[in-house]
């Protein structure tokens, strides 16, 4: 398959809409709230007396409520519109998370966890179907890697702070974040009331995106394989074991739980404002592949790293490599629904792919760090991640050649139509 030259992308003159900018600020806030959980929460479940099978049990119920409950989020998302979807779904990880902080026993946590993925889903729904709809499509690449950006600032921060909230209490860091969801459920949800469809523009909008359709096409079902492996090691073995392999393994002090999910969020950070112009400017394709590269030899070392200074220095690496694949991923998807169309389910599938690797993912390697050790579970992550290479090696590319030519429905229309012969090498409506 023969790939776009880069001159062949019109640039465009369009400016980044205010509504992604308060979702920029929103997932900034969202971010640091979670960094002050993700560094405290298994050690706090560890406190319960449980294993670290049990332990990593309580990151995948998250993820397992995300995925039970994301087709029909996609619906909710549709009827009701994204606005509303985010603010109902961060006032219920808000609540849930929150009540953490009063949980007596194991089963608690897991039934308060479980609850908020449910929440989790709308809210993630919601703002990445707005995120899509408003961003020009010479833009999709910026617009997603400011979003991310937001939220890896935000994870940068958060560890930190969290680590210090840890030293005072385990239970301190879930009454912060409840506290700081509140405040944005409120304050996003006003700001962003004018970025909801009114009823002449859902009208004009035409069918929504069917997730078959998409799933037709090679670089959606590419995107699927990249979420899955981004679910499986950043959401879900890197949050469940690098803060119990530095503890247990490198025998440093619980803060360095913290250090070392910022340091990858770090990295993340330095290389999201490169990929997402690059993916505007060259294709969604090269930054992807490169990405995943990067992050799946880095997470594949990171178990048999044990001078502290340099389990940092690969973790920095693996994040540079994960913040190179998300906005050129999230773009390529953007492509395939289209600015106008809407696309609550395939959206959806695109999230639920995610959870269940956050699901699979801190299981099979707790259980292997329980019983073989921590450099085999970190090894088959790695190896995920690399399978997710071999995918994209074989999609075809979707940035257009003229964004300001085929935006809107019409980029929807070709781009779905093409999913009809998505084996063929050149799609219509996709250049390869």
């Amino acid at each position: 398959m023969v790939e776009i030259d880069a001159s062949t992308h019109a640039p465009t003159t369009e400016r980044i809409p205010r509504e992604i900018w308060v979702l920029v600020g929103a997932a900034f806030l969202i971010a640091i709230g979670y960094g002050l959980v993700a560094p405290t929460l298994p050690v706090f479940v560890r406190s319960f007396d449980v294993g670290i099978t049990a332990a990593s049990l309580v990151i995948s119920i998250f993820a397992l409520s995300r995925l039970a409950f994301a087709p029909l989020s996609g619906r909710v998302v549709g009827r009701f519109g994204e606005v509303p979807a985010f603010g109902c779904g961060l006032a219920i990880v808000a609540l849930t998370t929150g009540a953490c902080a009063f949980a007596g026993e194991y089963w608690h946590l897991l039934v308060l966890r479980g609850l908020g993925g449910i929440g989790s889903t709308m809210f993630t729904v919601g703002a990445l179907s707005l995120l899509i709809r408003l961003a020009p499509v010479g833009l999709r690449g910026r617009a997603s890697g400011m979003w991310a950006t937001g939220f890896l600032l935000g994870n940068i921060v958060g560890p930190l702070v969290g680590g210090g909230l840890t030293a005072v209490s385990l239970r301190a860091p879930f009454l912060v974040y409840g506290s700081v969801l509140v405040v944005v459920a409120v304050v996003g949800t006003l700001l962003l009331r004018g970025g909801a469809r009114s009823p002449e523009e859902t009208s004009a909008a035409g069918p929504p995106a069917r997730f078959r359709e998409a799933l037709r096409h090679p670089t959606y079902r590419a995107a699927l394989t990249s979420s899955f492996a981004n679910g499986w090691s950043v959401f879900g073995v890197r949050v469940a074991l690098v803060p119990l392999f530095v503890v247990e393994a490198l025998g440093q002090p619980e803060a360095w739980g913290g250090i070392a999910l910022a340091v990858f969020a770090a990295g993340n950070a330095a290389t999201l404002v490169l990929s997402g112009p690059l993916a505007d400017r060259r294709g969604r394709r090269r930054p992807v592949l490169a990405g995943l590269a990067v992050s799946g030899v880095a997470t594949a070392a990171l178990g048999f790293v044990t001078p502290p200074p340099l389990f940092l220095l690969v973790s920095l690496v693996a994040g540079m490599g994960s913040g190179l694949v998300n906005p050129p991923m999230n773009a390529a998807v953007a492509d395939v629904i289209g600015s106008r169309a809407r696309g609550g389910t395939v959206l959806a599938g695109f999230q639920m792919v995610a959870d269940l690797g956050a699901i699979i993912g801190p299981l099979l390697a707790g259980l292997l760090a329980e019983t073989v050790g921590f450099p085999a579970a970190f090894a088959v992550t790695g190896v995920v991640t690399l399978a997710a290479f071999g995918f994209w090696l074989r999609a075809p590319e979707t940035l257009p050649r003229s964004p300001a030519r085929t935006s809107g429905a019409a980029l929807a229309e070709e781009t779905l139509a093409g999913c009809a012969v998505a084996e063929n090498p050149a799609p219509r409506g996709v250049q390869s």
